[in-house]
């Protein structure tokens, strides 16, 4: 097989948590501007390209330690944004309920629907996301130690490009789904971030003892 399509191969396969989580953000955020959709699919194609690179400069070095310590640290800190976003849900949910009972016909900001509450950006939620959903790619860099720079730079960058394009994609389906499934998408949105982590502990566990 040709390393090029070697490499368009892995760049899919490797944006494919990234998708996920874009795909839960949108569910979750379906009032999302476009530059904030951009901006996100930007986050994860740029951690997604660079921690390869990381990988490979370093590998060499620290390759036993980030065989171990790469899954761990990506199954916690996904299972904790997943937990985070199921609490946060269910909290909603039955404020909401709350505000169904309320029979004031005054103007209640406890009653304020979903719909009308704008867009809150959070660079540090963006950022644990793209570090936890990238850094199990620190362990694709070691596979390309001793390749030419050509090889690996190329796929390095085509990582990063794809993820970019997938994300968008993500992102984009996930507000029109979340349309329709309304407050009970952060549940969703928080499962597959769990499922996410425990997929990255479970190949972890069974590369390591099975």
């Amino acid at each position: 097989m040709p390393w090029y399509v070697q490499s368009l191969l892995i760049s899919v396969s490797m944006s494919m948590d990234a998708f996920a989580v874009s795909l839960s953000n949108g569910l979750t955020a379906k009032k999302m501007p476009v530059k904030y959709m951009i901006f996100t699919a930007l986050s994860f194609g740029l951690f997604q390209g660079v921690m390869p690179l990381i990988g490979y400069l370093f590998g060499s070095i620290f390759e036993e330690w980030i065989e171990v310590a790469v899954p761990i640290i990506g199954f916690v800190i996904l299972l904790l944004l997943g937990i985070k976003m199921v609490v946060d849900t269910a909290l909603e949910i039955r404020k909401e309920r709350k505000a169904k009972e309320c029979e004031s016909t005054d103007y209640c900001p406890t009653c304020l629907d979903e719909e009308d509450k704008p867009y809150k950006f959070s660079l540090k939620t963006l950022l644990v996301q793209s570090v936890a959903t990238s850094i199990d790619a620190l362990t694709v860099g070691f596979v390309y130690i001793g390749k030419s720079p050509v090889e690996v730079y190329v796929t390095f960058a085509l990582i990063g490009v794809i993820t970019f394009g997938i994300c968008v994609g993500g992102v984009f389906i996930g507000k029109k789904f979340g349309d329709k499934l309304k407050s009970k998408a952060g549940i969703l949105g928080g499962v597959i971030l769990i499922a996410i982590g425990l997929k990255l502990l479970i190949e972890f566990l069974i590369e390591r003892f099975g």
